[in-house]
């Protein structure tokens, strides 16, 4: 398989649940400050021009969510999801669908914001309101969506990993991480796992 990431970016998460299943991989980076995932090489690859995009011998998989849910179902004995448990799968999936379509998006507005408008009064409105929007997006995980020691509770999964992609962003998004502790908590220890500390070491 080959995974198209760029430092810093979701794509992450990607490398990091492929580096915990133990899964054969290349790692193909791209330069966004050169626009590479605007290249037409890479929009042959993924027309959308975002990352990660995870070639595999039966097709190209992108969006965080569901190259996570491959790599979990192709390596079964790596317990990154609970397959045989469909309550408990949907509950990963429902977690890893809110960072995708809300938290995600609320991040981007900070450095994306020609997304959504054209004025750059407009970009620095949205800019302004991302630690606003970003803390509201994690004082809800916190009190409603964290249950401990793991997202989904006593089960490592996925979320894990996803969860730390995003939160390594917080103070970058002017986030008050104060109120938080779970969150930080959660973070500390993931950044601790061997997996982890592969892929920023990789990437330094």
């Amino acid at each position: 398989m080959i995974l198209y990431y760029s430092p810093g970016s979701c794509s992450f998460a990607s490398l990091v649940a492929l580096e915990m299943t133990g899964l054969d991989y290349e790692a193909r980076k791209l330069d966004f400050s050169a626009n590479e995932q605007r290249s037409d090489d890479y929009l042959g690859i993924n027309p959308k021009g975002r990352v990660p995009a995870l070639v595999t011998d039966k097709g190209i998989l992108t969006e965080t969510p569901a190259i996570l849910t491959y790599i979990a179902a192709i390596q079964p004995d790596s317990k990154l999801a609970p397959l045989e448990d469909p309550w408990a799968y949907a509950l990963m999936q429902s977690f890893n669908a809110y960072l995708c379509a809300t938290v995600h998006v609320a991040h981007a507005h900070r450095h994306r914001g020609y997304r959504w408008a054209d004025k750059e009064a407009s970009y620095e409105d949205m800019r302004n309101k991302v630690p606003q929007t970003m803390g509201d997006c994690f004082a809800l995980i916190e009190k409603d969506m964290f249950k401990g020691p793991w997202v989904l509770g006593d089960t490592f999964s996925t979320s894990d990993i996803y969860l730390l992609t995003i939160a390594r962003w917080l103070e970058l998004d002017g986030v008050d991480t104060q109120p938080l502790p779970r969150v930080m908590d959660h973070r500390e220890r993931m950044l601790e796992q061997p997996a982890v500390k592969r892929v920023i070491d990789a990437n330094r």
